[in-house]
């Protein structure tokens, strides 16, 4: 893969190595989907109030879905050189593991020219952030670990799959 206008293989900057945004316009519209992964490590104390319902903040887990969804909606608003897409579907999936930690796995598919991975990318993000906004109070050593594209399909490029 070469960049915009030289032999880089980052594709946002031109032959005079400034931003650019790629030009996707020659590309094929086809199903492209996207699913990341995070997680929120906290003290198991933290866990056990999402867990039990207790934060004063309200559903720590529905409020953190709703933002994954919006943050996915607003990504090209976020990323300077994202292209805004048309987003098919966005799906979060939030689910308190082990007696420390909530994992976040966001997938978002389109039917377009270019993928979205960094929709996928910011949803779990957002949502991750929207866990420590809520539990803040009660835990200010949150810790946002291990976000990471896990799996995208669609387009030129084919399959990826993290091992």
């Amino acid at each position: 893969m070469s960049g915009a206008g030289g032999d880089s293989p980052l594709t946002h900057f031109d032959a005079a190595g400034r931003a650019a945004m790629v030009d996707v316009s020659g590309k094929a519209e086809t199903e492209r989907r996207a699913t990341a992964r995070g997680r929120v490590v906290m003290q198991p104390a933290t866990l056990a109030l999402i867990r039990g319902g207790q934060v004063g903040k309200g559903d720590v887990l529905g409020i953190a879905r709703v933002a994954g969804i919006m943050a996915a909606k607003r990504t090209a608003e976020l990323i300077p050189l994202c292209h805004p897409l048309p987003i098919s579907a966005v799906t979060l999936e939030l689910e308190p593991t082990g007696e420390d930690a909530v994992e976040i796995a966001a997938t978002v598919t389109t039917a377009g020219r270019t993928g979205v991975e960094m929709e996928a990318l910011c949803a779990v993000t957002v949502a991750a952030l929207t866990i420590y906004d809520m539990c803040k109070a009660a835990d200010r050593g949150m810790r946002i670990e291990a976000v990471r594209l896990t799996r995208k399909s669609g387009g030129k490029s084919g399959l990826f799959e993290a091992p």
